[in-house]
């Protein structure tokens, strides 16, 4: 049986994207999901609704090539139909006003945030705020908790950002906005609310819409340069399709590409697939957030409370145009007396979320079951390390206030014998430095001629007829922000131009 249109990966983008593009009821759509689907919200297990914690039953398994002093990193993604979205920390933000106007020096004036807002608010039914920043009404549910009933880290810790002199913010993604406040959650209920539960699920009464799950795709098929189909791995099954769009993801679409024979050339010689459109970008201008977690011991008990509810972003100098630094504390978690003598523990997180680092994804061979290499890149840029040992500086610092060291037992990491100092602190985050799971720029944005550039500023590929990416691969520049929200606005605006003409 032959789509309209192949949508392959069900995840945030993708579940946009399909039941966008499935309100026409001339129009088939097919979403391709490697993971399993599960069409009745009764039967998604417990930890994939409940946001009090990130959920990794669901997993990909990559891993990092050996960064960070020789250490190979876990790099969670969600495989499922919804995936990040239904795994996430369920953090609602946008980035900066500044962030999309740098995307628009790819992109095109269209990527402006005067007019990637409207997508903003489209995607959005915030409980919040009705101003002229926000929408209602939209598939996304968005709410924050008041500033007077978090958890008690939470509420310590927006204690601690007023006792060190950063402003209160009450709403994170109005522009501007920079200090400390609650933070926006896509949750209600306590339920993680993904693309699956909100998007797909309007979708999926429409007769013209088919799911499928546990359905990987090996690769596009081609006739020429034009896209016709796909081809599923393992079984092999061909799926015709009218237009293809790649909704794989940062580590999923470039590797899509690449078996397809779309990429480096001379990477493809080295894996054995014959050149169809020579694209040096695929797999290269990957960026991410990297982060590191500060370690307490904390005084019981051990309250049920989401992961995440405020945050502190900052600006490393004022001459930024926006935020760069982003800091957030955890609610109390249970552990074992190994890893805290109070049998639990918080975290102070920090990140650079506007690092210049660039990594790298390449194939190991033409086999989709072979993970891809991915070399993360983190710190590769000179500037990017001072920053990072100042956000540590300064979460280390607010741990230290009378509100959040009252809910102390001790720093577990990086303990107390580690000083303030460039060195020590440097040395810390490349022991214990990790993901903030906010890949993205594999397959980037830019225009014909731009040697790095993958797709157009409306994600075709170059080179390319009927063929399509749409997910945080296309980003030209990572958002100082969580990218789960701005993935669906790309998403958004990418379905309202793809609805013209596929």
């Amino acid at each position: 049986m032959g789509y309209d249109v192949v949508i392959a990966g069900a995840g945030a983008a993708g579940c946009v994207v399909a039941s966008r593009l499935s309100e026409d009821p001339k129009r088939s759509v097919l979403l391709l999901e490697a993971g399993p689907d599960y069409p009745d919200p009764t039967m998604v297990p417990p930890e994939i609704l409940s946001i009090v914690s990130p959920a990794h039953t669901h997993d990909w398994g990559y891993t990092s090539e050996p960064s960070f002093h020789g250490r190979s990193l876990r790099l969670p993604r969600g495989k499922l139909v919804g995936g990040c979205s239904a795994t996430n920390a369920a953090i609602a933000l946008r980035g900066a006003e500044a962030d999309y106007d740098e995307w628009a020096a790819f992109g095109g004036p269209e990527w402006s945030f005067r007019e990637v807002l409207p997508f903003f608010r489209l995607l959005e039914d915030d409980r919040d705020f009705d101003t002229e920043w926000h929408g209602r009404g939209g598939p996304l549910p968005i709410g924050r908790t008041r500033f007077e009933d978090p958890a008690p880290v939470h509420r310590a810790f927006l204690e601690a950002c007023r006792e060190a002199g950063y402003p209160r913010v009450v709403d994170h993604n109005a522009p501007a906005a920079v200090g400390a406040g609650p933070l926006p959650l896509n949750a209600l209920g306590g339920v993680r609310q993904s693309t699956a539960l909100t998007y797909l699920a309007r979708g999926r009464v429409r007769p013209n819409l088919t799911v499928r799950g546990d359905a990987m795709v090996d690769r596009v098929r081609l006739v020429g340069n034009r896209a016709v189909g796909v081809r599923l791995a393992g079984s092999g099954e061909e799926i015709s399709g009218g237009s293809v769009i790649l909704a794989g993801g940062t580590y999923g679409s470039p590797a899509i590409l690449m078996r397809s024979g779309i990429g480096p050339a001379e990477h493809l010689r080295t894996i054995g697939v014959a050149e169809r459109e020579d694209l040096d970008g695929v797999g290269r201008s990957l960026r991410d957030h990297p982060l590191l977690g500060l370690r307490f011991a904390a005084v019981p008990p051990v309250p049920q409370a989401p992961f995440a509810q405020t945050a502190l972003s900052l600006k490393s100098s004022q001459e930024n145009p926006g935020q760069d630094i982003q800091i957030f504390p955890s609610s109390v978690l249970a552990t074992d007396a190994g890893k805290s003598p109070t049998m639990a523990h918080f975290i102070v997180f920090a990140s650079i979320v506007k690092p210049l680092s660039t990594g790298r994804l390449t194939l190991r061979s033409a086999d989709p079951s072979d993970a891809p290499l991915i070399n993360p890149g983190y710190f590769t840029d000179p500037a990017d390390m001072p920053c990072m040992i100042d956000a540590v500086r300064k979460a280390r610092l607010l741990s230290r206030t009378l509100s959040l060291s009252r809910l102390s037992a001790g720093e577990l990491y990086p303990g107390p014998g580690v000083t303030d100092s460039d060195s020590d602190l440097q040395a810390a985050i490349l022991a214990k430095g990790e993901t903030y799971h906010h890949a993205v720029g594999t397959c980037r944005m830019g225009f014909a001629g731009d040697h790095r550039a993958v797709v157009d500023s409306k994600g075709k590929v170059h080179g390319m007829d009927r063929l399509y990416v749409v997910d945080a691969s296309v980003f030209p520049i990572i958002p100082a922000a969580n990218t789960h929200v701005p993935v669906i606005m790309t998403a958004e605006r990418c379905a309202a131009w793809l609805a013209e003409t596929v």
